[in-house]
């Protein structure tokens, strides 16, 4: 993937632009266009929610991660002029863009749940242990290519279980909904996966999916569960919990006082959310979970107090977000570990990636995504917004974590929107 921006020269260029965009955001602020809060439980990470994830998945998950080729953590950068800005401690801004050189935190869960799915079907087939190591390495890569598995997705996902298939050496096919993009499409096939376009939207290319994986044979890898379905992506999860684990590592004794969450299935928000519960117990972070109000379905599930599925009648720039059903899994986690839900509109999204491309926040130039702006957005209506920030207990002495969850997924996508 291409770097962007192009270093020194870009950033000289945009620093002007970029304090403007600053003061112009505190001029008129973006605002939460909804919100929902509930009743974080308090304590212990729940014995109930280890059937979801437990230290034991979540370790093997982070052993076999941190044990593969070009593994390194992801960068923490202190987005302090930002953090000046709303008077607060601090704002941290995890950047998943150079992750794997997938360019996204999906490149930890959709891999890793591959990977595990195929040396457990190697050694049932085999009639002997197969280590992830080996399946990754392509040491049965004769065997595997008999097996093919399936997802849908907006992109990022569908890139990390390619990636992992052509490690493995299995076969892979990807649903995408009408609004992919050509760019995210090709970078799939660049790694060997047969991609399926289909009429509608993202939960249609998953129901699509389903349908056909289990018509063929097929093993779906998904980042979202459904009923009936759940073991991989448990497994997915498992693998993006890496995330929390290198921050909380970064921080030391001072872990984040909060999180801002972006959300599409949830899948993420949960996994953060898991694994510093597990770690932290009670001095667990304030989650805040962030989406786009064209499909806030876990702010829906909140005012609910269940899962609901909302119609996504306008796609949502932050294509990663656009999801109308909730990851039952990941709904046993947040309706238990966040307090509050918010859904942020999309005309505060580009401003944000500027800003952040400018180098205007702090932490040098970054390259964001659309999706990895949410946090930013969500941080600064909820900060402007005396109401909201008092809830929140943002103040002078509060650390926020913000999720980068992806750099130019789409480097054509991400050019045009910085550079308007």
């Amino acid at each position: 993937m291409p770097a962007f921006p192009p270093g020194p020269a870009f950033e000289a260029a945009y620093a002007k632009e970029g304090q403007a965009i600053l003061d112009r955001y505190f001029a008129t602020p973006p605002g939460i266009a909804a919100h929902a809060g509930l009743a974080a439980q308090t304590g212990p990470y729940p014995a109930a929610l280890a059937a979801v994830l437990s230290p034991d998945m979540t370790a093997r998950a982070r052993q076999a991660i941190c044990g593969w080729p070009g593994y390194a953590p992801t960068p923490l950068r202190p987005l302090d002029r930002l953090a000046g800005a709303l008077d607060l401690g601090a704002v941290l801004y995890k950047d998943e863009s150079a992750r794997f050189g997938l360019g996204s935190f999906k490149a930890l869960g959709g891999a890793y749940a591959v990977l595990h799915l195929l040396a457990g079907r190697l050694e049932a087939a085999l009639g002997h242990a197969v280590g992830l190591d080996d399946v990754r390495e392509g040491r049965y890569a004769e065997a595997a290519a008999a097996i093919t598995v399936a997802t849908a997705t907006d992109g990022n996902h569908g890139r990390s279980i390619a990636w992992g298939a052509r490690l493995a050496g299995c076969r892979c096919r990807i649903y995408v909904h009408a609004k992919v993009s050509e760019g995210r499409r090709s970078a799939m096939e660049a790694f060997g996966a047969e991609v399926v376009r289909i009429d509608g939207d993202y939960d249609a290319s998953v129901h699509r999916c389903a349908e056909e994986a289990a018509a063929n044979g097929w093993f779906v890898v998904s980042d979202t569960s459904y009923a009936g379905y759940s073991d991989l992506p448990r497994q997915v999860m498992a693998g993006c919990t890496l995330m929390a684990s290198e921050v909380l590592e970064a921080c030391g004794a001072a872990p984040p006082t909060h999180v801002f969450a972006q959300a599409g299935v949830g899948g993420l928000a949960a996994a953060v959310c898991a694994e510093m519960w597990m770690v932290l117990g009670e001095r667990r972070p304030h989650f805040v979970i962030v989406e786009s109000e064209r499909a806030a379905c876990l702010l829906e599930s909140a005012r609910a107090g269940t899962p609901r599925h909302v119609a996504i009648r306008e796609e949502t720039v932050m294509a990663g977000l656009s999801c109308g059903e909730v990851s039952l899994l990941a709904w046993e986690i947040l309706s238990r570990g966040a307090a509050d839900f918010v859904a942020i509109s999309d005309e505060a999204v580009a401003p944000a990636m500027r800003l952040l491309a400018s180098g205007a926040a702090g932490g040098g130039a970054i390259e964001a995504g659309e999706c990895a702006v949410a946090g930013v957005v969500a941080l600064i209506a909820a900060s402007g917004d005396p109401e909201m920030r008092a809830r929140l207990g943002l103040d002078v002495s509060s650390c926020v974590l913000l999720l980068g969850s992806e750099g130019a997924i789409d480097p054509e996508i991400y050019r045009a929107i910085v550079a308007a």
